[in-house]
């Protein structure tokens, strides 16, 4: 840092696996110790079922479980910077960070009936005619998945949460960071990030899974849920600075080397964070499955409207994002919806901390400090990510789109002593 001509140039390249050391947390709904059914039809009146009555012989069993042959999650790592000092106390660093994850769990239903890809029999010449207006009509697309029966691969379990290795991942960024380390009080550093992360699936259960259904879509065709991974952020910047106050014994402000001028004026650092960055991705979703698989876990997406035109995102709390960009499929139609995976971005993140410190010396070893810490100083609203819900068996969602929480409080102020030692 001293020679304002150094330039440092780092590479890096990793490979990691992940131990598998935890999957008893997938397999511990299984018979015979903690066994979970799935009971069709069952009658409001007869429940609760006692625990000491057999079980009902309508009831499946919900098993949960992990791929036989499953392989060891991997991630490949790389990563290259280059620093340059442009003052005595002022560095530049441009760097490139790139990963590529293969073998990585995802959650699958290994239960779920076998489709058939059109054109092939028995699939529709046409949508059924009771699509929406926009679809009604349209040939079926080639390759499109079509599930011609509910009955299940093994009609006498129910559905099943599975670990399979089979997800993949890439991650880009540009990172920028510039520092200006303590020189006449000051220090500020700013460093700045854009990335990109794709993935076909990053939830292994629905309480991670955010603004995306938690299993994929359609297990036979794992490449249709590739999007952004649920906790892409493409933009994020922050400023930090800190700054010592000149004022008092041997600062540029001079006061009293004792008394009470020297207790009141010296020992001030003001300390500031602003957070910038962008939403995380979601998907709009059906909150029932048209799809005929028969797993009501896991709501499918709806389509893409054709005629629609105009902004998607709408900024709105009351509603994010705009229902008529996508169409229904009626339940039991046999067709997953072509909407892609986390396709829409929710709400931005920005915020403003700030703190002010007194440190007031007491005698050699012993110090006492005044805090006084601003959290949101701005009390600027954070939202949450939108409800996604955009179809409910009976037409558009009335809640579609609308963000009922914030992700950060608001302005928060708290006062602190400490003696330090």
């Amino acid at each position: 840092f001293h020679n304002p001509h150094t330039t440092v140039i780092r590479a890096g390249f990793g490979m990691y696996n992940d131990l598998q050391d935890a999957l008893g947390y997938r397999t511990d709904q299984n018979a015979p110790f903690n066994p979970t059914y799935s009971l069709p039809n069952a009658v409001v009146s007869t429940l609760p079922l006692s625990p000491s009555a057999p079980v009902p012989s309508t009831a499946k069993l919900v098993p949960g479980g992990v791929q036989p042959d499953l392989r060891t999650p991997t991630l490949v790592s790389w990563s290259f910077r280059v620093e340059q000092a442009l003052a005595a106390n002022t560095v530049l660093t441009l760097g490139y960070v790139g990963s590529h994850g293969y073998h990585e769990l995802i959650g699958i239903d290994a239960n779920e009936p076998f489709p058939v890809i059109c054109p092939a029999a028995p699939c529709p010449a046409t949508y059924p005619s009771n699509f929406p207006a926009g679809i009604a009509g349209t040939p079926v697309p080639a390759g499109t998945y079509y599930v011609p029966t509910s009955t299940r691969a093994n009609p006498t379990l129910a559905n099943t949460w599975t670990y399979f290795s089979e997800g993949d991942s890439s991650y880009n960024a540009l990172q920028v960071d510039l520092n200006h380390r303590f020189s006449s009080g000051l220090a500020l550093r700013g460093v700045y990030t854009w990335s990109k992360t794709l993935d076909d699936g990053d939830s292994l259960n629905s309480t991670t899974s955010g603004g995306e259904p938690a299993l994929a879509s359609n297990p036979f065709d794992l490449r249709a849920d590739k999007g952004l991974a649920n906790f892409d952020v493409r933009n994020v910047a922050v400023i930090n600075a800190s700054y010592q106050l000149p004022f008092g014994p041997q600062k540029h402000f001079r006061t009293a080397s004792t008394g009470a001028a020297k207790a009141i004026a010296a020992g001030w650092t003001i300390n500031s964070i602003v957070t910038l960055q962008g939403g995380f991705p979601f998907t709009p979703q059906l909150s029932y499955n048209p799809s005929n698989n028969g797993d009501t876990r896991n709501p499918v997406r709806p389509f893409v409207n054709p005629a629609f035109s105009g902004p998607v995102i709408l900024g709105n709390p009351n509603q994010w994002f705009n229902p008529a960009a996508f169409l229904a499929p009626p339940n039991n139609s046999g067709f997953y919806g072509n909407l892609g995976r986390d396709t829409l971005i929710g709400p931005g993140l920005a915020t403003w901390d700030l703190s002010v410190l007194k440190d007031t010396p007491i005698r050699e070893s012993l110090n006492l400090q005044f805090r006084a810490e601003f959290f949101n100083v701005l009390n600027h609203p954070n939202f949450n990510t939108p409800n996604a819900v955009v179809f409910t068996p009976s037409g558009v969602s009335p809640t579609a789109g609308v963000i009922t929480s914030t992700a950060t409080t608001s302005r928060q102020i708290q006062f602190g002593l400490k003696l330090l030692w």
